[in-house]
């Protein structure tokens, strides 16, 4: 009897390791699972209703920049918790004659926005009103973004570009399961932040047709009256007057002040490629240079792909990027950016003195270097190469999913959040749990610092990859560990995508895996070297929509498992 009952509790044990740890990792197959190829052209993207209008463009004559504008509308009809009108992102290019740059199209500050509008008369930090509502909108920057981009390089027109775009937000698409429970999940939302139902407060379920005629009728006013009808005419007096009845302080001027600008990459190499991707306010850019720059000193392919001292080496080169990112980096345009010194063979080789094998390096035992001196994960991400040779790398967002939850019902789409992406308090975590400093602090007509990681990658001296992802502060650990993934691993561009990813950002001093993916030995033994693992919280990290060019010319598309993403070309 006593037998029985031992035999019993053990079977109980086991099941509840079983249940409650992480699994072994899946093992690359000898043959590569490979994503959609084709030809001459490709579009990768959140959804593929997106995907095929950029694509088709391409196809009618147009160029990466012309699917630029078709993708970036077409989400924010069909992807409208990242996809926008009402918020802003960057561009990282590379034409096909080899000239790279990148636009900024990040939202700003507001004219009456001041340091410390989201602290109450205690100095206590007020999180719901830079997250939710009027006072959270930056202004938007997207519709800058594509015209900015389309008189540079376009070679369509705008109304046939946008012709497409407004049939599908006329014509309606289909929702999927995923985007049917988010829609659900969010509707009391919608209904409490705005105080009215709308078109996303109904009952939804996979397979619905959904429509929307009011943004097919701002797309309109924009295709037949250009930048000017949202920066200047009836869209922004409506938008205006919608965000001060909510609370919001963006006015006439902020709108007819915008600009988006033309800027210089952050450029740097990995051992024999060389990478391209956006510079501040993103600091993308300048994290994983930082963090490939220190990896390159490790023998990462001779550890293995997600193995213990891989995953230190990644981890400690992290966690020293992002402390330095709390403290230096914010809008280029405010304050100065010691970027040749962060980037530094000699920089970057002292802050990793104090890392060993022998046990994790305690992020409240690290703080920035030291200088001598003269950020929702909820983005959106897409990346296409057209049949001329160009590439682009495009990331986009509200912030939090849906951003601030306003929804203007006349003119159809939601509005951004990116307030929080400032230092309301220096050193209180915002949405995403990154600490800010005074570099990020909140001003008039600036920019505030983001995690998105537009990337592009030569080889040879040839265009090899473009790539990105949504997630928030995990954009750039996802981005970096895909070049990895293929770089030093050998993986297809589907496997370097789908591979499970981890992420680690300072504060708080947690190594985030993807639940359910890791070797639980690797765990365990990062664990004993003093590493805190959560392997619970993480079901995902990012949604990376990648291109790779392979030997033979053609291209791979990487489009992300995690979500509804879809590749497609010709």
């Amino acid at each position: 009897m006593k037998k029985t009952h031992l035999l019993l509790s053990l079977c109980i044990l086991l099941c509840f390791w079983k249940c409650d740890s992480p699994k072994k990792e899946i093992s690359q197959s000898t043959t590569p699972v490979l994503g959609l190829i084709s030809q001459k052209a490709m579009v990768v993207s959140a959804r593929e209703e997106a995907s095929r209008i950029g694509s088709e463009i391409m196809q009618q004559g147009g160029n990466a920049f012309d699917a630029m504008v078709a993708t970036e509308m077409a989400l924010a009809v069909c992807y409208p918790n990242a996809g926008n009108l009402g918020g802003g992102g960057f561009m990282v290019y590379r034409t096909h004659q080899g000239e790279v740059g990148a636009l900024d199209f990040r939202e700003k500050a507001p004219l009456r926005a001041n340091r410390d509008m989201f602290l109450d008369e205690n100095k206590k930090y007020l999180q719901d009103k830079s997250k939710t509502g009027g006072l959270a909108v930056g202004v938007p920057g997207t519709i800058a973004g594509i015209f900015k981009a389309h008189k540079k390089f376009g070679s369509l027109p705008m109304q046939t570009i946008l012709r497409p775009v407004i049939l599908l937000a006329k014509n309606g698409f289909k929702i999927t399961e995923k985007q049917a429970k988010q829609f659900n999940d969010y509707s009391a939302v919608f209904k409490q932040v705005n105080q009215e139902n709308s078109i996303y407060t109904k009952k939804f379920k996979a397979g619905d047709v959904f429509k929307n005629e009011a943004l097919a009728n701002t797309l309109q006013q924009i295709s037949d009256n250009g930048r000017s009808a949202f920066y200047q005419d009836e869209i922004a007096k409506a938008l205006v007057a919608f965000l001060q009845k909510n609370g919001g302080i963006i006015s006439l001027k902020d709108l007819d002040n915008y600009q988006a600008i033309w800027r210089e990459p952050i450029v740097f190499n990995y051992k024999d490629l060389r990478i391209i991707s956006m510079s501040p306010p993103s600091s993308g850019g300048i994290c994983m240079a930082q963090i490939l720059k220190t990896t390159a000193n490790y023998p990462i392919a001779q550890y293995g792909h997600n193995t213990t001292k891989t995953i230190q080496v990644l981890t400690e080169a992290q966690r020293r990027a992002y402390a330095d990112r709390s403290h230096y980096l914010g809008d280029p345009d405010f304050i100065d950016i010691p970027v040749d010194s962060l980037l530094s063979d000699a920089y970057l080789k002292g802050r990793m003195d104090s890392f060993s094998f022998e046990g994790a390096t305690p992020s409240k035992e690290l703080t920035h270097g030291a200088i001598s001196q003269a950020e929702s994960t909820e983005t959106t991400h897409y990346s296409i190469i057209d049949s001329y040779g160009n590439a682009i790398a495009v990331t986009t967002t509200l912030n939090a999913s849906f951003g601030s939850k306003l929804y203007n019902k006349k003119l159809g789409f939601f509005l951004n959040n990116e307030m929080d992406d400032f230092s309301a308090k220096p050193g209180t975590p915002n949405l995403f749990g990154l600490i800010g400093g005074d570099a990020n602090a909140i001003a008039p007509q600036k920019r505030m610092l983001s995690s998105m990681t537009p990337t592009l990658v030569e080889k040879d001296n040839k265009l090899w990859m473009t790539l990105g992802t949504p997630g928030g502060s995990t954009i750039i650990t996802s981005v970096l560990q895909t070049i990895l993934n293929v770089y030093e691993f050998n993986m297809s561009m589907q496997q370097a995508v789908d591979a499970p990813r981890f992420h680690h950002q300072w504060l708080p001093d947690i190594v985030k895996v993807e639940a359910t993916s890791f070797d639980a030995k690797t765990i365990k033994e990062l664990e004993n070297k003093g590493y805190v693992v959560d392997y619970k919280n993480a079901s995902s990290i990012g949604r990376v929509d990648a291109i790779l060019v392979l030997s033979d010319g053609s291209l791979e598309g990487g489009a992300d498992k995690r979500g509804d993403d879809t590749a497609v070309g010709f």
